[in-house]
């Protein structure tokens, strides 16, 4: 009886280890969903000027989230959407030209969205989103290089973040914007600085 009981037990551990190996694997290597931190994330974007300069704007009005697997990237995902009234060039007069027909056309096109189609792991912590941006009624393709900066407990929030840098380039033209070309670049250099909170399951 005893030896029965010692096998019973055992038992019972063994199928418990398994649960909890199964229940722990998940946990580590599924696919977690986050939330743009608005505070800590910057969509930037720098354009020649004249060749002067390359001056600097940004959006500040946008929602989003990303899915980011650690142990597979192919399973990470990328979604926003930007408001696109909320440019800001640091100057009144040229925010308000930029939001007008010459460029931007807010009145028509509130929005402005991007999303993944394929993530493509091609380093140790870089990566590329080969995604679609919609912009004044026209879709394009737009390839995003990245690195995976970190991801952990945030010390003052407590909250599980996730964050990440992003460069690409686009041609405005190939959107229909196509004022002020060549003396403002057709070209825009795009940079992104990007955190996110994990969401509960």
């Amino acid at each position: 009886m005893t030896g029965e009981r010692t096998a019973m037990q055992m038992g019972k551990l063994l199928a418990l280890a398994l649960v909890l190996g199964v229940w722990w694997t998940a946990s580590v290597a599924g696919a977690d969903r986050y939330a743009l931190d608005r505070v800590h994330t910057q969509i930037l974007f720098f354009v020649d000027h004249l060749g002067f300069s390359k001056s600097q704007g940004e959006f500040r009005d946008f929602d989003g989230h990303f899915v980011f697997d650690p142990q597979d990237w192919s399973r990470s995902s990328v979604a926003v959407q930007v408001r696109t009234a909320s440019i800001d060039m640091d100057d009144y007069e040229w925010d308000k030209h930029l939001r007008g027909k010459d460029f931007f056309d807010v009145a028509q096109h509130p929005e402005m969205t991007f999303r993944s189609l394929r993530v493509e792991r091609t380093g140790d912590s870089e990566g590329v989103i080969h995604g679609e941006l919609s912009l004044l009624g026209e879709s394009r393709p737009v390839a995003l290089h990245f690195t995976f900066n970190k991801q952990g407990v945030h010390p003052i929030s407590k909250q599980y973040v996730a964050g990440f840098s992003a460069h690409g380039v686009i041609r405005r033209s190939e959107f229909g914007m196509q004022y002020g070309i060549p003396m403002v670049s057709d070209e825009v250099q795009v940079r992104l600085e990007v955190e996110g909170f994990r969401q509960p399951e």
